[in-house]
């Protein structure tokens, strides 16, 4: 089984691995409940989703119908303003067919326009106060993407005093010294606010390019499991964060099985050569 830890100071054990549902997006629900199975077999217990995801919601409906108390679950608003959030909010409760999530998420918050319109007046932050005051969703959470996700969840930390952070983590984009330093500084107020820190693209190989997509991911993944346990390895030989699955449900397996198996952290030679031999590079322009 995989190894379960706080989620941050929301009281919930979670494993590890969460199962990252925008691999729901375009599959069927005979699909969706074949990954469930998957899910149950290894004990995942967290299940992170959003709006934006095509139909996972939908997928999770029925599961949430038979198992809501075994999953802590997360969603997410890529609205910036009050109504547009709360309208969507709505639509995510009725999807998954839930009366609440226990994390709903300010989504892709790295634009600074569009960060000052979701925490100023009238913004998106305002519905998420509300919809916590009024028991529709337990937490809440801020995610990020690109060079500037740390730097920017750093700056909506400072603004409110959230429960959760998301934003990308693997060997590649770690050796980026601006982004390496300002995920270490988010990674120490987290840890002083025992803020949960989830991360993601654990398993990204790089850009598609001109290469024929074969995955539901938008980067190419790693796709030998040798290759996926390092990257994985990797991740969680970091105490204190958390890895969400890849966006490609075929994949999952494969993650899952690396986690169960993880012991130690892969040595910086082994990383570097499967970044050499893979020609890996990072996922952000």
């Amino acid at each position: 089984m995989i190894e379960k830890m706080e989620f941050g100071r929301t009281g919930h054990l979670s494993t590890r691995v969460i199962f990252g549902a925008a691999a729901l997006g375009s599959v069927s629900q005979e699909v969706a409940d074949r990954a469930l199975e998957v899910l149950l077999q290894y004990g995942i217990n967290h299940i992170d989703t959003a709006a934006s995801y095509g139909d996972a919601e939908l997928r999770i409906g029925p599961w949430m119908e038979r198992h809501r108390q075994e999953f802590f679950l997360a969603t997410k608003s890529g609205e910036r303003t009050f109504q547009g959030a709360w309208d969507e909010l709505q639509r995510s409760l009725e999807r998954m067919r839930v009366d609440y999530v226990d994390l709903w998420q300010l989504h892709f918050l790295v634009d600074p326009q569009e960060w000052e319109t979701a925490m100023g007046p009238g913004g998106a932050l305002e519905a998420f106060v509300k919809a916590k005051e009024e028991g529709l969703t337990r937490f809440l959470g801020v995610t990020g993407h690109g060079w500037t996700a740390p730097r920017m969840l750093l700056r909506s930390l400072e603004r409110f005093d959230f429960d959760a952070v998301l934003l990308p983590y693997n060997y590649v984009v770690m050796q980026n010294p601006a982004y390496a330093a300002d995920f270490e500084e988010l990674l120490r107020v987290c840890q002083e606010r025992k803020v949960a820190m989830q991360t993601m693209k654990s398993i990204a190989r790089g850009p598609w390019g001109e290469k024929t997509r074969t995955r539901y991911t938008w980067y190419e993944p790693l796709e030998a499991q040798a290759d996926i346990d390092r990257a994985v390895h990797w991740v969680l030989a970091r105490p204190s964060i958390f890895l969400i699955s890849a966006g490609d449900v075929h994949l999952l397996p494969k993650v899952l099985d690396a986690a169960t198996r993880f012991q130690a952290a892969p040595t910086d030679e082994e990383m570097q050569e499967m970044v050499s031999r893979l020609h890996m590079s990072p996922i952000f322009e």
